[in-house]
């Protein structure tokens, strides 16, 4: 069959798919009895299936990722003028879309300096734990390597990153994992490790962190690995306090600030970046998702000079970052980053993102008051948590299955949310939300009300 012929027939798009492709993050067996879902075409905040239902997209392409929403044609128009002229060359050169984003993107992160292109944020991150691994090794006699990193957090699905993986049903499975990460714990003040709550936890959250520093030896240490705010993990804002502390620890006993914005980042929080909500000044930033919204694939390893300049050595043959990355070379992200990036700024999405979080934080704890179910309310900008719970007064989480049930019957409604799944041992009780920077009022009501609905009949 030719294809346009499988274009026209959605049937056999359906079994093409059902025999051949091999989705992500799902269970296979029930597509024996069910079609999978496919989805066909995108506009703003919404999205059609191949059988032409419309759905709001409460979670930018179900994994945080188009802020800036669908069918923009100047981004897609932008990816193909650069890439029919140009479209990749290794990154040991450069290209006019990397120079000019790399600039773009620096003007919006005072006090660092280097862009080192990639294609996810898995990868992203790999390439933060192999400067570290090697600053160690150059500067260090290869001591100082391991990297800390927090329960809850989540920094991509190589076996290095889930060797800094805080999601431990995430990790099941893939063991052994690589020596030399370490946790430390989280920072979710309404599971508080200790009753405080406030300044009070903050502090307990963040002597957490140093007791760990102090028991594995602060020579041995050379990075600390955190998601400003904690996203797959349950949307954890840290307690005001605990970032200050935090960088006080790392400058203390001279520990790389290595922050992980691949969700947070690019104006999903109302800054352009998470950590900028904090005040916090990492060595190094990651990111992905948000920075072309989806267009074309890119991340960025993003460094202070003091990073890079560790690198520096003509004297050693070795001594340079011996690191590629294939699709880093690739000009349509970049491309697809400056367009999106411009977007952002003429529409002040940021400012949006504001806005319509307080506005959906309102409508979220208004659910609160209805629903004795809703435990905690948690967010910033355009990211939210809601916590469902039988019991406020004990906290115990609603089963995993109930949780799921709440997402599906929004779907069935025509509203995609998220949720944590399979993700954390008997905690996977959150639902999510992280619609694109460009949600209205209406949308958001539109989105809370099917939750209402939802919690009501799943929950009763």
């Amino acid at each position: 069959m030719d294809i346009q012929t499988l274009t026209n027939d959605p049937g056999h798009v359906v079994e093409a798919d059902r025999a051949h492709v091999w989705h992500h993050l799902i269970q296979h067996k029930p597509f024996e009895t069910i079609d999978p879902r496919i989805i066909v075409e995108g506009k703003g905040l919404r999205v059609w299936d191949i059988k032409g239902k419309e759905h709001i997209d409460a979670v930018s392409g179900a994994v945080w990722t188009v802020n800036v929403g669908y069918g923009r044609e100047r981004i897609a128009n932008a990816v193909a003028e650069q890439i029919t002229k140009m479209c990749f060359f290794a990154g040991a050169a450069g290209t006019i879309p990397g120079a000019r984003f790399a600039e773009m993107l620096i003007d919006k992160m005072p006090g660092l300096d280097r862009v080192y292109y990639a294609n996810s944020g898995s990868e992203a991150n790999e390439k933060a734990f192999k400067m570290v691994r090697q600053i160690s090794h150059k500067h260090h006699g290869g001591k100082k390597h391991k990297i800390l990193y927090r329960d809850r957090d989540y920094h991509g699905t190589t076996i290095a990153c889930l060797s800094a993986g805080g999601q431990d049903e995430r990790n099941a499975q893939y063991g052994p994992f690589a020596p030399g990460f370490v946790r430390v714990p989280h920072c979710l003040e309404y599971r508080s490790q200790d009753g405080s709550t406030g300044e009070a936890y903050a502090e307990h959250a963040a002597n957490a962190i140093e007791e760990v520093i102090l028991r594995e030896g602060p020579e041995t240490i050379g990075a600390l690995c955190l998601e400003p705010i904690t996203a797959g993990g349950g949307i954890i804002v840290p307690p005001k306090g605990y970032w200050e502390r935090v960088q006080e620890l790392c400058r203390k006993y001279e520990i790389l600030l290595h922050i992980d914005e691949v969700v947070c980042g690019v104006g999903r929080t109302g800054t352009w970046f998470g950590y900028q909500q904090f005040g916090v000044k990492p060595d190094i930033v990651t990111m992905a998702k948000g920075v072309a919204s989806g267009y074309a694939a890119i991340s960025c390893c993003v460094t202070t000079d003091a990073v890079f300049e560790m690198f520096k050595d003509d004297t050693d043959k070795m001594g340079y970052f011996r690191d590629i990355s294939t699709f880093g070379g690739c000009t349509g992200g970049p491309a697809a980053a400056i367009e999106n990036m411009n977007i952002i700024e003429e529409e002040n999405l940021r400012g949006n993102s504001t806005a319509m979080g307080e506005h959906l934080m309102g409508n979220l704890h208004e659910l609160m008051e209805r629903h004795q179910w809703v435990g905690d309310v948690r967010g910033m900008g355009l990211f939210a948590g809601v916590e469902l719970v039988n019991d406020r007064s004990t906290k115990e989480p609603i089963d995993e299955k109930q949780t799921m049930a709440i997402v599906a019957d929004c779907m069935a409604q025509g509203v995609i949310i998220g949720a944590t799944n399979r993700s954390l041992p008997d905690m996977n009780n959150t639902l999510l939300f992280a619609p694109a920077l460009i949600a209205t009022k209406d949308d958001l009501d539109q989105v809370t009300d099917a939750v209402d609905q939802a919690i009501k009949r799943v929950l009763g």
